[in-house]
C-alpha cells in the first residue's frame, strides 16, 4: 500500500502534457480482438486499467507488446479463448467491452460481470438489450455473462437511456453483423467517436459517431491498422481545475479544446481566466473564484467524471454553490473526506450544497474511487499543511504518473510506502 503526501498552498505553474484518453483506450484495446492483423496503438496511457487489459488479451492468446512509451502492438490472430480470466475482468468496469468484441469475432463469449469503482448502480441492461437485438442469446450464470450467437444480424436498437458502454458494446458486435445496425439515442462522447475512427481504420463502415444516431454496416473482415488515441479530456479537466484551485498559472498541452468547452464555460463563470491555443489551454486564477451551479449531463454537458474535483474547487469559492449529479447516484463519497479538511457541504439525494470556506486544512484522507482520488489530490494542493492520501491504487487506474506531473508544476508531493 502506497500513499501520496502533499504539502498544500503552492500555486501550480508551468506546462503539463495530457496523456491518451483512458476511456478511449479501454474500448480500443478490446476492439483489436476484431482485427485479422496487427494493430499498433499510440498515445496509450500507461495506467493500471490498460495494463490489466493487456494482461487479459495475453492470457487469451494475443501477442501484446505494451510499455511506458505509450505504444501497444496487439496481434489478436492467436486468440483461442473466449472466456477471459474472471479475476482480471472483475478489476475494472470497462472489461464488459470484451463481451461485444468476442461475440463479434467468435459468436461466443463468457465474461465475468465487471468490477471497477463503486459510484452507484451502473446496470448493463442496455448492453444486453442491444446485443440480444442483434441475435445473441445472453444468460447470467454464477456471476458470468454467457453469450452465444450463431449469426448476428443488423437491426435498429433504441437505447432507453444514453449509455456510453452500451453504445460501444453494440458497435463492437455490429461491425461483423449482416446488414445495417442503427443505434438510436447513442452516446456522443469523444471516446465513442475515437473508437468508431479506430474501427473504420480497420475497415469497418460506421457513420454518425458523435451524433445521437450511429449506423454500422457489417463487413466480412477487419484488417490491422496504426492508430493514435485522442488526449484524455478528464485528465485535462483535472489539471485545469487544479490550476484554478491553487491560484496557479498552468498551460495544459496535448488536448482538443472543443472537448473542454463545458469545463471552460464553468471556469469562466467562476472568474477563472482561460486562454485557448491550437492544442492547449492556459488556465490562471487571481483572487477567489465565485460560487456557481453545476449539473452533470452526458456529453457535451458537464462531465460526471469532473464533478468530484470541481466540488473541491467550489469548497473555497465565494458564496454557495449547488451541484446536481444526474449520472451516478453515489458519486459524493469524496465529500466525507473533504469535510474532514474543513469543507462545508450538505448532500440531499443527488444534490450537494457547497458553502465556500476560506481555506481547507490538511488531514489524512482515503480515496474511494478513481475520480474521488483526483479530487483529494486537488484538495491536498489547496489545503494548509500536509495531506496524506491513502488508496492511491484508484488514482493509478486513470492518471499516468500524476505525482511526476505535479512535481513538474512545482507541487510539493511524493509517494511513500504505507
Amino acid at each position: 500500500m502506497e500513499k501520496i503526501l502533499i504539502r498544500g498552498g503552492i500555486p501550480l505553474k508551468g506546462k503539463v502534457r495530457v496523456s491518451g484518453a483512458k476511456n478511449a483506450a479501454v474500448a480500443i484495446m478490446p476492439a483489436a480482438i476484431l482485427s485479422g492483423g496487427v494493430c499498433t496503438i499510440d498515445n496509450l496511457p500507461y495506467i493500471n486499467d490498460t495494463i490489466i487489459i493487456a494482461d487479459i488479451l495475453k492470457s487469451m492468446g494475443a501477442d501484446v507488446e505494451f510499455g511506458k512509451d505509450g505504444r501497444a502492438v496487439i496481434d489478436a490472430a492467436g486468440i483461442h479463448d473466449y472466456s477471459p480470466n474472471p479475476e482480471h475482468v472483475q478489476k475494472m468496469r470497462a472489461s464488459y467491452y470484451l463481451l461485444g468484441a468476442l461475440l463479434g469475432r467468435f459468436g461466443r463469449a463468457e465474461v465475468a460481470l465487471p468490477g471497477g469503482c463503486n459510484i452507484g448502480a451502473r446496470p448493463i441492461d442496455q448492453h444486453l438489450k442491444g446485443l440480444t437485438a442483434l441475435g445473441a442469446k445472453i444468460e447470467v450464470e454464477h456471476g458470468m455473462l454467457i453469450g452465444r450467437a450463431d449469426k448476428l444480424v443488423g437491426t435498429e436498437v433504441y437505447l432507453d437511456v444514453v449509455s456510453v458502454g452500451a453504445t460501444i458494446n453494440i458497435m463492437l458486435a455490429a461491425v461483423y453483423a449482416e446488414g445495417v445496425t442503427t443505434i438510436v439515442n447513442a452516446a456522443k462522447e469523444p471516446h465513442v467517436v475515437d473508437l468508431a475512427s479506430f474501427l473504420n481504420n480497420m475497415g469497418a463502415k460506421i457513420k454518425g459517431a458523435g451524433t445521437d444516431t450511429i449506423r454500422v454496416t457489417g463487413v466480412p473482415r477487419l484488417k490491422g491498422c496504426s492508430y493514435s488515441i485522442i488526449p484524455d479530456q478528464i485528465e485535462a479537466g483535472t489539471w485545469m481545475i487544479a490550476a484554478a484551485a491553487t491560484g496557479g498559472d498552468v498551460v495544459v498541452e496535448n488536448i482538443i479544446p472543443v472537448h473542454m468547452e463545458a469545463v471552460v464555460a464553468k471556469l469562466l463563470e467562476m472568474g477563472v481566466k482561460v486562454d485557448e491555443g491550437e492544442d492547449s489551454l492556459r488556465v490562471y486564477c487571481v483572487g477567489r473564484p465565485r460560487a456557481i451551479n453545476i449539473k452533470t449531463l452526458p456529453y457535451p454537458g458537464f462531465p460526471t467524471d469532473l464533478q468530484q474535483p470541481m466540488t473541491v474547487l467550489l469548497s473555497t469559492a465565494a458564496g454557495v454553490s449547488v451541484i446536481t449529479e444526474n449520472i451516478f447516484e453515489s458519486r459524493y463519497k469524496h465529500i466525507n473526506e473533504i469535510r474532514r479538511m474543513g469543507a462545508s457541504i450538505k448532500v440531499e439525494d443527488r444534490v450537494a450544497i457547497v458553502e465556500g470556506v476560506d481555506q481547507l486544512t490538511a488531514a489524512p484522507v482515503t480515496a474511494t474511487d478513481l475520480r474521488a482520488g483526483a479530487a483529494l489530490v486537488v484538495a491536498g494542493l489547496m489545503a494548509k499543511g500536509v495531506t496524506e492520501i491513502g488508496n492511491v491504487k484508484y488514482i493509478d487506474r486513470g492518471y499516468e504518473d500524476m505525482v511526476g506531473k505535479l512535481i513538474g508544476l512545482g507541487a510539493d508531493v511524493k509517494r511513500v510506502k504505507g
